[in-house]
C-alpha cells in the first residue's frame, strides 16, 4: 500500500518542532507521522509531575492543533530519499508514503550511560508518561512510609529523593516535587517531624548551566535554604533496588532515583541515510535543509542547526529555539529559502511555590517577579487558546486549594472482567 504525503510535505515527528510546521503550513497541508496523538509542552511538564497542572492540561491534540494536517498515528521506520519515500509502521501493519519535501523532526530520547542498576531502577523524566509515574511514586513512597512507621521500620530510603541532572528538567522537577510533599505532609500526621532528604547530583560544577551565573547561583542558594543536598562535580557510580552510590563513595538510602541528565537525538536517525554529526544529530545547512539532500529538512532536538545570529554555535535543544526554527522552515517550504536567524529573548525556569528566575533580554529577574514571568511566558507560548485557558484556570485553583495527593498508579491498568 501506498499513500501521497498531504499537500506533499511529510512530517516526521509530532513534537513541539514537527507540529508548529504542520501547524505553520497552513491550508497547504501536511502529513504528520507520530506516535501519540499529541505535541507534549515539555517546559510545564513538572507541573503535571506535581499535580500543579491536569496532565492532559500540558498536551496539544495535533489534530486540533494543526486543523489542515493530516496524522499517522505510527512510526517512520525506513526512509528512501532517492525515491522520496518513508515507510510508515501503524498497528494494523505498514504502508509507504510519497512525498515532495520531508522535514525530520524525530526529536530526541533521555540520553543515559552504563551505569550499574541504572537501567533497572532509575525513573526517567522525558514525557508525559514518566511525570505521571513519578507523581505515583512519589506518592506511593508516603503511603509505604506510613505503613513502615506502623511496623516500627526505618522509612529513609522512603523519604529521599535524589535527582541526577542539574539543568532545567532535573532543577523544576525537584522543586516541584518538593512542594508537593511538603503540601501532602498535612495528611500524614505519622510522617510528620521525619526528615525528608532531596539531593540534586550533576557531574558540572554548578546548577543550571544555561542560564547567567547569579541567576543560578540564586537557584542554589534558594534550593539550598529548603533543604535540597546539592551535589555538584559529583556523578553517580550505580544504583541499587534500594540506595544509590555517588561518586565520592557516598551510599545514599533512596527507592527513588530520577534521571535527568540531557537528551539524544533519536537513535533511528542512523539507519535512514542522513548526515550525522559525532552526537547522532542530522547536519543541516543555514536554511534548515539537511546537507546533501535538496528536499529534505531537519529541525528540532535532533538536528545541529546552525544559527547566524550566534556564529560558531548550534542552536541548544530548547522549545524557545524549536518554534523558531519552525517558523524560517515553514517559510522555506513555502517561498525562496533564508537563513536561519534568531537572537535568544531569554531564558526562564521556575523553583517552586511562587519562586522562579528569568532573564529577559539581559535583565535578570528572581523570586516572584521571576517566577511570574516564567508562568507568563509559557503561558503565551502554549498553543490553542483552549488549553491557555484550562492551565490558567489550574494554576488559580492552585492558588486557592492544596494539590491533590490521590496515586493513581493503576490507572491503565485496569481488572479483567471477573477478577476479584
Amino acid at each position: 500500500m501506498e499513500r501521497e504525503a498531504l499537500g506533499g510535505t511529510l512530517v516526521i515527528g509530532g513534537g513541539f518542532a514537527g507540529a508548529y510546521v504542520a501547524k505553520l503550513l497552513g491550508r497547504r497541508g501536511a502529513t504528520v507521522v507520530s506516535p501519540e496523538n499529541f505535541m507534549l509542552y515539555t517546559p510545564i511538564l513538572p507541573e503535571a509531575a506535581s499535580g500543579t497542572l491536569e496532565p492532559r492540561h500540558v498536551v496539544v491534540p495535533i489534530r486540533q492543533m494543526c486543523r489542515h494536517a493530516d496524522l499517522l498515528l505510527g512510526r517512520a521506520t525506513a526512509v528512501d530519499t532517492a525515491m522520496r519515500r518513508v515507510t510508515v509502521e501503524v498497528e494494523e501493519g505498514s504502508f509507504s508514503v510519497r512525498y515532495r519535501q520531508l522535514v525530520v523532526a524525530a526529536g530526541a530520547v533521555s540520553r543515559t550511560l552504563p551505569i550499574p542498576g541504572l537501567a533497572d531502577h532509575g525513573i526517567g523524566f522525558k514525557g508525559l508518561a514518566d511525570a505521571i509515574f513519578l507523581r505515583n511514586h512519589v506518592l506511593n513512597q508516603l503511603e509505604q512510609a506510613v505503613a513502615r512507621v506502623d511496623l516500627n521500620e526505618p522509612v529513609t530510603a522512603n523519604l529521599t529523593y535524589v535527582f541526577v541532572g542539574a539543568g532545567y528538567a532535573g532543577v523544576e522537577a525537584l522543586a516541584e516535587l518538593s512542594d508537593m510533599v511538603r503540601d501532602a505532609m498535612r495528611y500524614y500526621p505519622t510522617l510528620r517531624g521525619l526528615t525528608q532528604h532531596w539531593v540534586l547530583v550533576d557531574a558540572a560544577p554548578k546548577i543550571l548551566p544555561e542560564i547567567p551565573p547569579r541567576l543560578g547561583e540564586y537557584a542554589a542558594r534558594l534550593l539550598a535554604r529548603r533543604g535540597v543536598d546539592i551535589r555538584v562535580s559529583t556523578t553517580l557510580e550505580s544504583v541499587e533496588a534500594h540506595a544509590a552510590t555517588l561518586s565520592d563513595g557516598e551510599r545514599i538510602p533512596t527507592n527513588t532515583l530520577v534521571w535527568t541528565a540531557g537528551v539524544r537525538p533519536t537513535p533511528a536517525l542512523g539507519h535512514w541515510g542522513m548526515p550525522l554529526d559525532d552526537r547522532g544529530r542530522i547536519k543541516v545547512d543555514e536554511h534548515l535543509r539537511v546537507e546533501g539532500h535538496q528536499d529534505v529538512w531537519s529541525l528540532g532536538d535532533c538536528a545541529r542547526v546552525p544559527n547566524q545570529a550566534t556564529p560558531g554555535a548550534f542552536d541548544p535543544p530548547t522549545c524557545q529555539h524549536a518554534l523558531r526554527q519552525a517558523r524560517r522552515l515553514a517559510k522555506n517550504l513555502t517561498g525562496e529559502p533564508r537563513p536561519y536567524r534568531y537572537r535568544m529573548l531569554g531564558q526562564v525556569a521556575t523553583l517552586g511555590r511562587h519562586k522562579g528566575i528569568a532573564d529577559v533580554f539581559g535583565f535578570p529577574f528572581r523570586g516572584f517577579l521571576g517566577w511570574w514571568i516564567t508562568r507568563t511566558y509559557h503561558l503565551y507560548q502554549l498553543p490553542l487558546v483552549s488549553r491557555k485557558f484550562r492551565v490558567l484556570v489550574d494554576w488559580t485553583v492552585g492558588l486557592f486549594f492544596p494539590r491533590d495527593i490521590a496515586e493513581l498508579g493503576k490507572l491503565g491498568h485496569p481488572e479483567r472482567l471477573g477478577d476479584g
